[in-house]
């Protein structure tokens, strides 16, 4: 029994064991086919069974779920996510390696695609924006605008070629702001825009810090992380250039596409350019043809009229016909008489050549003869005037008298050569005309000074008469009026032996003027009243012995007198006396008008004293001045600004007296001698600095302090020509008021401060002596730090400074200056021993009104700049002092040890001139022909000066100026010219020869020496 339960039992377990192993394996087999069927369960099978066969549920496990993961894979493929990669098992996973490859294969054949679209559209869209005619601006505004959408780009800007091709500016702008107007605009391989445009490559620039493209927002202002900057090209042109900035990165395919799309952009701007062009050329055609148009309507009207004219002259021609048969008869008679005439013309021409031929010999005749006559002359005239003056009093007064009678004789001659070639010169027409300005009253009353000794011998009374509606100044050439009145009175002294000569001028009507010469002489012949005009002639031929004279005077004068415009009347009776009357115009025209007008103007009226002023065109107190009255002088042109200044003036206790112009300003400062002068510098006429330079150069009013009131800008020069202080218009009442204070503290405080800066102690002793005076307090230091005390504790007109402080520079020294008083510090003179570099010179001018450097003739300069800053008078200085000053001023110094070379043959001349030369402390070299000439001067390399004569045997005077500038170390040798020919163009051949001046025999020595002057002191 117990065997058959236990076989029952293990019957019962074994198929218990069989059953339960048969459900497992039916359910492994289950779960296997569904895997089979890719039916997958989200339960793990070890969820549902935990025994031994567990092992191969988690295999089971690991299948389905790699199933799992190949169908989630496949999913998302085929959803289109091919950006999840698919991981192999192993290497060994064939599957799993065939899904990662189809996976990446799809992912990259979707980029491309992707790419390619994007790509396509962008060209699409971006051809869309270049279609149709647009302009330049418009296109390059939409490009610029599309591209940096299309790219996300944050700013953006097209540049475009101008039609040289040498520069490019700023067309289209995306959020673009420009920094400067620079980067707008480029020349070629400027900056990096006109690189790219010059090398036809990009630029890519990552990690930007600094450039010309900002990204601006109203919460944002920052730089572009890269910029991108690409040019467009058509045909090998560059069109312009593309720059675009974004605050990330540029893709490769945004690069690509931006390369790609530059090839249709260049070829629509050239397009655009194109356009515009054709546009351009279509207008000026469509202006062309408007105008053609209009010509043609013109010629169509003037084709009318043609035939109108022509219809006319086909009547006129048959008239003509008819006529020419009557003509061609009196045609014959015609040439028959022509035939005559030329002939006759063949006789005048003849005659012509020979009158030209006659004119030649006359001139050369005329100037030989002149070279003749003036050469001896030269020389008498010369020594007999040395001979008169008597410089050394050794010579008798009856040997002056002579000598006196030999100079009066010479000159007397040299007129008659004068005349003779004068009337030569009106004859052929070459007599010159200088127009200028004449100030009548001053004419009039020095030509009438040269008269009254000889009046005054013969007993006559010799008056002049004004009118009183004469004007002041007259435009004429006053030399030749001078020569003409001249030989009117000399002539009326002349032929009367009592009673009187009374010159008359007034006015003839509005536009001329008449001086009349009333005699109560010998009266002429009423039949002689022509002849007397004609040359070599006269009323009587015995008054040529009792009266002498050649009879060329009134020819002269009479063609003279039309050469200005004018002419000459005359009245008179044989016993009754004459009247000779020149009328003139008062403002004489001509063609060539002498351009030196102004400064001919500027020399009469600065040399006039008292004789005439104009009159002040505002009251002022000139007529009521007193002895002790404070005096101003006012020199303004702004009559409102000059009646305020005169008003102030009257208030502060001065009399006022105002001129106008510099002209007047320095002929009432010579005559009322004011206290002080307030000067403009715009005047009309002469200007302000030209006043103020006339008034420091004359030293009998060099002390009147000057104040600059003027709208120009601050000058130093002016405080350096001797100003007091440059005050700017427009100027405030108050301003004024402190003007006007300092003008009366200045004139009142009669003792003036001089402040010397010098550590040595014997140069400020000698300073001291010098300087030092009655009207000047001189105070001393000898540091910079001493200075410094000195100068703020009390008021200095001028400072003299020496540089070579031991505790500051001279430099340091005058900024510390600057700093105590405001930058108003009085003039400065820096007297040194030092040699200054260009750069301390250059630095001292701008502080300092003169720099001396001790050495020859630094004293009296000393002496001379502090008077002129401190505004002393020179005739108040001791004599002593005032010799040093004078001396320095001594016109003749210049002249003094020079080496002279005179080149003349006639040793006549030579003997006068290098006795005259000598007499001035010059050195004369003597020549007497060019080759020696030349040879003196190889020997003598330090000669200042050549006079050399024209007319001289073998080589001339011409020939030897151009062999001496041959010589390259003689090329700014001065050389002046002396000639005794008179003919027109002889100073143009001697400048040209080489000259550098011209001066006519016989020799004016005054001139002479004032010309060696100008010429040895430059």
């Amino acid at each position: 029994m117990f065997v058959l339960v236990s076989l029952f039992i293990e019957i019962a377990i074994s198929y218990w064991i069989i059953r339960t192993i048969g459900n497992r394996i039916q359910f492994i087999s289950q779960e296997a086919e569904k895997i089979a069927n890719r039916e997958f369960s989200n339960v793990p099978l070890a969820g549902a069974y935990k025994d031994e066969l567990q092992p191969i549920y988690q295999f089971l496990n690991k299948i389905r779920e790699s199933f799992k993961e190949i169908t989630d894979n496949a999913n998302n493929v085929a959803s289109g996510n091919y950006f999840v990669d698919f991981v192999p098992k192993s290497e060994k996973d064939v599957l799993g390696n065939s899904l990662r490859m189809m996976t990446s294969s799809l992912r990259k054949k979707t980029q491309e695609n992707e790419k390619h679209n994007w790509m396509t559209n962008g060209q699409n869209f971006l051809n869309e924006k270049l279609r149709g005619d647009k302009t330049e601006s418009v296109l390059a505004k939409d490009v610029i605008t599309f591209l940096s959408n299309y790219l996300n780009a944050n700013v953006g800007a097209i540049y475009l070629c101008d039609d040289s091709e040498c520069s490019l500016s700023v067309f289209g702008k995306y959020g673009f702001i420009s920094e400067n107007r620079s980067s707008e605009r480029f020349a070629l391989n400027e900056g990096l825009i006109g690189q790219v445009a010059a090398e036809q490559k990009r630029i890519f620039l990552t990690d930007v810090e600094e450039g010309s493209l900002r990204i601006l927002s109203g919460i944002l202002d920052t730089k572009p992380k890269q910029i991108l900057i690409v040019p467009f090209v058509f045909e090998g042109k560059t069109q312009g250039v593309i720059e675009l900035g974004k605050l990330d990165s540029f893709s490769p395919s945004e690069i690509e596409f931006i390369e790609s799309s530059v090839q249709s952009i260049g070829i629509s701007f050239n397009s655009a350019r194109a356009r515009r062009k054709i546009q351009e050329l279509l207008e000026q055609t469509r202006i062309q043809s408007e105008e053609l148009q209009t010509q043609q309507e013109e010629l169509r009207q003037m084709n009318e009229e043609l035939e109108e004219q022509t219809q006319v002259l086909r009547q006129q021609q048959e008239e003509l016909k008819v006529s020419n048969e009557e003509l061609e008869e009196q045609t014959h008679i015609l040439e028959m008489k022509n035939k005559e005439v030329e002939l006759a013309k063949s006789d005048i021409e003849q005659k012509t050549k020979q009158l030209e031929l006659s004119g030649k010999y006359k001139s050369e005749f005329l100037a030989n003869m002149s070279h003749e006559l003036r050469t001896p002359l030269n020389s008498l005239l010369i020594l007999s005037k040395d001979l008169a003056d008597n410089k050394r009093k050794n010579l008798s007064e009856d040997q002056v008298e002579s000598a006196n009678i030999i100079y009066k004789s010479g000159h007397d001659l040299l007129v008659l050569i004068n005349d003779v070639l004068d009337l030569s010169k009106i004859e052929s027409g070459k007599m010159s005309v200088n127009l200028e300005r004449v100030v009548l009253r001053k004419f009039a009353k020095e030509l009438m000074s040269t008269f009254k000794l000889q009046a005054t011998e013969k007993k006559l009374d010799l008056d002049l008469i004004f009118d009183d509606d004469l004007p002041e100044i007259i435009r004429t050439d006053s030399h030749r009026l001078n020569q003409i009145l001249k030989n009117l009175i000399s002539n009326a002294l002349k032929f009367t032996e009592r009673g009187k000569v009374q010159v008359e001028i007034k006015k003839q009507n509005k536009d001329k003027i008449l001086f009349s010469v009333i005699d109560s002489g010998i009266g002429i012949p009423e039949e002689k009243h022509s002849a007397i005009f004609e040359a070599f002639q006269q009323a009587d031929g015995s008054t040529s012995r009792k009266y002498g004279g050649t009879g060329l005077g009134l020819s002269i004068s009479r063609e003279l007198a039309k050469l200005l415009g004018g002419e000459i009347f005359l009245k008179s009776k044989v016993n009754q006396g004459s009247t000779f009357s020149l009328s003139l115009p008062i403002e004489t025209n001509e063609i060539s008008i002498s351009e030196k007008e102004n400064e001919v103007f500027h020399n009469s009226v600065d040399s006039i004293q008292n004789e005439f002023i104009n009159y002040p065109t505002l009251q002022d107190d000139r007529n009521q001045i007193g002895e002790n009255d404070k005096v101003l002088l006012v020199i303004e042109d702004d009559l409102k600004f000059a009646s305020v200044l005169i008003k102030q003036a009257n208030e502060k206790g001065f009399k006022c007296i105002s001129a106008a112009t510099g002209e007047d300003g320095l002929i009432l400062t010579r005559k009322y001698k004011p206290h002080a002068i307030i000067l403009d510098l715009d005047l009309p006429g002469i200007k302000g600095q030209t006043v103020l330079n006339e008034l420091k150069a004359d030293q009998s009013i060099r002390h009147i302090p000057v104040h600059i009131v003027s709208a120009n800008e601050y000058s130093l020069e002016l405080i350096r020509g001797g100003a007091v202080e440059h005050i700017r218009k427009p100027i405030h009442k108050k301003e004024l008021d402190e003007a006007f204070n300092r003008i009366e503290n200045f004139i009142n405080r009669k003792m003036k401060n001089l402040l010397i800066i010098e550590d040595d102690f014997n140069s400020r002793k000698m300073m001291l002596k010098l300087i030092g005076n009655g009207d000047v307090k001189c105070f001393e230091a000898d540091s910079g730090k001493e200075a410094l005390r000195v100068y703020a504790e009390n008021h200095f007109d001028c400072i003299v400074l020496d540089i070579g402080l031991p505790d500051m520079s001279g430099f340091e020294l005058i900024q510390e200056m600057e700093k105590i008083k405001n930058g108003r510090i009085p003039p400065i003179v820096i007297y040194t021993g030092k040699e200054l570099t260009k750069e301390e010179d250059k630095e001292l001018q701008k502080y300092s009104e003169s720099i001396i450097i001790k050495g020859i003739k630094s004293e009296e300069r000393l002496l001379d700049e502090t008077a002129l800053f401190l505004h002393r008078m020179i005739n108040d200085l001791p004599e002593s002092k005032q010799n040093i000053i004078n001396n320095l001023y001594d016109k003749d110094s210049v002249l003094f040890q020079k080496k002279i070379l005179l080149v003349d043959d006639d040793m006549r001349n030579v003997f006068a001139l290098s006795k005259i030369l000598s007499e001035k402390g010059m050195n004369v070299l003597k020549a007497e022909d060019g080759n020696s000439a030349l040879e003196l001067l190889s020997k003598n390399e330090d000669v200042d000066l050549v006079l050399m004569d024209i007319m001289m045997p073998e080589m001339d005077g011409y020939e030897t100026m151009k062999k001496i500038r041959e010589i390259s170390k003689y090329k700014n040798l001065t050389i002046i010219a002396l000639t005794a020919k008179a003919m027109q163009n002889d100073r143009q051949k001697c400048i040209e020869a080489g000259a550098n001046d011209y001066i006519p025999k016989p020799v004016d020595v005054e001139r002479l020496f004032s010309l060696m002057r100008v010429w040895l002191s430059k």
